[in-house]
């Protein structure tokens, strides 16, 4: 049986009496593509704040590799770090920064790379991602594509071996949309990280995933492939795969 890089065991999280995570049980695998679905507000974001260590459960176990990540020694727990990328929701990109300043920034911050080894890194990454023009430009310059892309090269600059994807598609047309999709699929598979998607899109977010878990009510409903979710008759993911949702659960 297959290790899983990341483990959640009955993980729990409550904001008052918001119980967001009520025993959350997921196992996500190295060289995989995870999508976290769910209805809107039920704790996807949340979940991944757990595994970035932006948020730390009120009790449960998160494993990395076997190991809690709640009592791994600090420098192992930087190196894990060191690891993540995080493409948050809205890009997080500096209006202040222009595009190559804002893709070099976590090397200028993590990394002791020398400048004009950043500098390589960095536009080898925009050359991949076709946005080798754009480096002078600013953010407000920039369509709400070219920013996924901007944000996306950011995100790999560091040579992550786990990317996070925060509901990477908002805001976007449905072309664009697809363009984003693709790009992960094409760079996952180029570059080989375990990557962890946030999304609504369904089914078009089963396209790049080889693992799909279901967060409803605090717990994961399901997990496993999207040829199987599609086939499930668990109570709730039928019908939130089919979009047949009651309206008092929106």
């Amino acid at each position: 049986m297959r290790q899983p890089l990341i483990q959640f065991i009955d993980v729990k999280k409550s904001f008052g009496a918001n119980h967001v995570m009520q025993g959350v049980n997921l196992s996500i695998f190295k060289g995989e593509t995870t999508a976290i679905i769910g209805k809107s507000g039920c704790g996807k974001s949340v979940l991944l704040k757990h595994i970035i260590g932006l948020m730390t459960q009120d009790s449960g176990n998160i494993l990395i590799f076997g190991k809690n990540l709640a009592s791994i020694d600090k420098k192992s727990r930087k190196l894990f770090t060191k690891k993540l990328s995080y493409m948050f929701q809205e890009n997080a990109l500096f209006d202040f920064l222009n595009v190559f300043d804002n893709i070099a920034l976590p090397l200028a911050e993590k990394s002791s790379l020398k400048k004009d080894e950043i500098r390589d890194k960095v536009m080898m990454r925009m050359k991949q991602l076709e946005i080798e023009n754009t480096g002078n430009k600013f953010p407000a310059e920039l369509s709400g594509g070219m920013k996924k892309r901007v944000a996306l090269a950011r995100a790999l600059v560091t040579d992550p071996d786990i990317v996070l994807f925060d509901e990477p598609t908002t805001g976007l047309d449905p072309v664009r949309k697809h363009a984003v999709h693709s790009m992960i699929r094409e760079y996952q598979n180029k570059f080989g990280f375990t990557g962890v998607v946030v999304s609504h899109e369904i089914p078009e977010i089963f396209e790049i995933s080889q693992r799909v878990a279901m967060l409803d009510n605090g717990k994961i409903l399901f997990q496993g492939s999207p040829d199987d979710i599609v086939k499930s008759n668990i109570k709730g993911v039928a019908s939130f795969i089919n979009g047949k949702v009651d309206f008092r659960d929106l």
